[in-house]
């Protein structure tokens, strides 16, 4: 079945709260999506975000990001009062700004949190999630109590001689409760509308996490904690010095000795919030790219065999068909591709990546798409395509990209959108912003920079019924969706 969807991630939904969240504002976006005629709701990861607020260094795999809980709810439940919500910061519309938006929201889900257990006898529904989630939830209750007890330093760096209390564990855990009560919800009500979520699962975690904490002996890791090795990516379309993710790397050899126990059950997780997981990095599957710790750049890493086939078989045999698609971008081997290929996954295309390299191999050419992949205008790593567009040094390819279409240019994101709907892939996703047309400015990571991304958010009025029925139109008339 041909179908189409929408990237857009709950943080830049709108909201007058300072970030997007899962309240009024997502339901109304799936209402788009179905007005749309799209089925699929693209998200980033869903985990509490540590540095840079990057959604792709959380601290936890398994944790949702107590950002996104919305608090008009909590209202409701007596948990806060109205004018908890009535004294917020003056946020701006159109970006987040995280150092208002982070310590006012925590003030106010640690005061509902107390008011929770306040209210009288325990609530089953939140003990029955404490026992079902008790894997993950509790080492990262205790990571999370830890770390604010540290005064927010790495776990490495910790007083052992500071030990909080039970209580603050307890905070940590009904916060959890919340966002998964409040996402499955959200869920529910896409699916009730024919919308399918699209996780997004990373490859690496963050060495500052609940999952390195508890389980170091699955990470590459000296005697005192810190990483002998960290991802990355050489040299690339993004960097001339390659990416330095800095994430530790895997023994994968302890993690197959365990039956991959750790995976299975991370991937459980992800299969439990998503209908479809994007597997970001999926070359690295097949080999890895390792950079010694200290590394000034990724400059001086060398590439790693990684699981590959018996990674694949374990997750399957335990959990059955794998609904992934391979985020199979930048270096690519033939033997990634037939790993790909061996399992069936979806392999990714992206029509910005198109107009540079000319070779007619190019595997983001239209002419060289197969049915079993998912286009996209571009990613979140990318410009906007009206950025890309307007840049300098992108304007040879978008130039190409004009001549390829042969359009004038008048409106070359409608164009790259139209491609991307009228090609041969089976699943065509747009960023939110290309069907706004927006500009630069709403571009939402740019890569091996710190401090600007993950900011944009979408302006309250933006979803539009001419907006809806022009993407429907597209929709219907390139054969997706009912």
């Amino acid at each position: 079945m041909r179908q189409s969807g929408i990237l857009l991630h709950p943080t830049s939904l709108p909201g007058e709260f300072g970030i997007g969240d899962l309240g009024e504002e997502a339901f109304r976006f799936a209402d788009f999506l179905a007005e749309s005629g799209c089925g699929l709701w693209q998200v980033l990861p869903l985990g509490p975000t540590g540095f840079g607020h990057s959604p792709y260094q959380a601290y936890s795999a398994m944790a949702g990001n107590p950002l996104l809980v919305s608090l008009p709810p909590l209202v409701k439940r007596g948990l806060l009062a109205p004018e908890d919500l009535a004294s917020h910061p003056p946020f701006p519309a159109g970006r987040v700004d995280f150092d208002a938006v982070i310590p006012w929201r925590r003030r106010l889900l640690e005061t509902a949190a107390r008011a929770f257990f306040r209210k009288g006898p325990p609530d089953p529904q939140f003990e029955r999630f404490c026992a079902e989630e008790d894997a993950w939830l509790d080492p990262f209750a205790r990571f999370s109590a830890l770390r604010e007890a540290n005064g927010g330093a790495a776990w490495t760096e910790w007083d052992p001689r500071i030990v909080p209390g039970e209580e603050d564990a307890r905070l940590q855990k009904f916060i959890q409760f919340e966002f998964f009560r409040q996402w499955r919800e959200l869920r529910a009500y896409c699916r009730g509308r024919g919308i399918r979520i699209i996780g997004d699962l990373p490859i690496f975690v963050a060495h500052d996490s609940a999952d390195v904490w508890a389980h170091r002996a699955l990470f590459d890791l000296d005697e005192r904690g810190f990483p002998l090795t960290v991802a990355g990516v050489p040299p690339d379309y993004f960097s001339a010095t390659g990416q330095l993710w800095g994430n530790p790397l895997y023994r994968w050899e302890e993690m197959e000795r365990t039956g991959y126990r750790w995976w299975i059950e991370r991937v459980r997780a992800a299969l439990e919030t998503a209908d479809i997981v994007r597997l970001d990095h999926f070359r690295g599957f097949e080999k890895y790219y390792e950079i010694p710790a200290g590394a000034a750049d990724a400059t001086r890493g060398r590439w790693v065999a990684g699981p590959g086939d018996r990674f694949f078989e374990a997750l399957q045999a335990a959990l059955g068909p794998l609904p992934f698609i391979a985020e199979d971008l930048g270096y690519i081997t033939p033997e990634v591709l037939a790993l790909r290929d061996r399992w069936g996954f979806p392999g990714m295309r992206v029509l910005q990546f198109a107009f540079g390299d000319q070779s007619r191999t190019n595997p983001h050419k239209p002419y060289n798409f197969t049915r079993n992949s998912v286009v996209y205008t571009g990613t979140h790593d990318n410009d906007t395509t009206a950025g890309w567009f307007a840049s300098a040094g992108t304007r040879g390819e978008a130039e190409a990209a004009l001549r390829y279409m042969g359009t004038d240019g008048g409106d070359g994101v409608g164009d790259l959108v139209r491609l991307a709907l009228g090609s041969v892939a089976d699943t065509a996703v747009v960023p939110m912003q290309d069907i706004l047309g927006l500009g630069t400015e709403a571009r939402m990571n740019t890569p091996s920079t710190v401090g600007g991304n993950w900011c944009w958010r979408m302006l309250p009025d933006a979803l539009t019924a001419p907006a809806a029925a022009r993407l429907r139109e597209m929709n219907r008339r390139y054969g997706r969706g009912a």
